[in-house]
């Protein structure tokens, strides 16, 4: 766990997106666009922190994770939380 804890909070936080999405590496990366022959690897190394993505790769990840670009980068739980919630009801039809 200490490992995560080192890791930037954009690599934290796409992984417990990811994660919590249910999709594998490789699926998230071809859902998003990437090469089928690339997406694992790539993935990975944007959640092991080797790597960050361009804006319009980030802007796809987080499309398919149905996020905002800034959850990816909220350091604070609650506030990341707070975007993922705000986001979610925005998207809800209107009554």
């Amino acid at each position: 766990m200490a490992v995560r804890e080192n890791l930037p909070v954009f690599s934290r936080r796409l992984r417990e997106a990811r994660e919590a999405h249910g999709v594998s590496q490789r699926n998230l990366g071809i859902e998003a666009g990437l090469d089928d022959f690339v997406a694992s690897t790539r993935v990975n190394r944007y959640e092991t922190g080797v790597h960050q993505p361009d804006l319009q790769t980030l802007q796809r990840l987080a499309a398919v994770l149905d996020l905002p670009v800034a959850y990816f980068y909220a350091e604070d739980e609650a506030l990341a939380r707070m975007i993922a919630a705000h986001h979610r009801r925005s998207r809800l039809p209107s009554r």
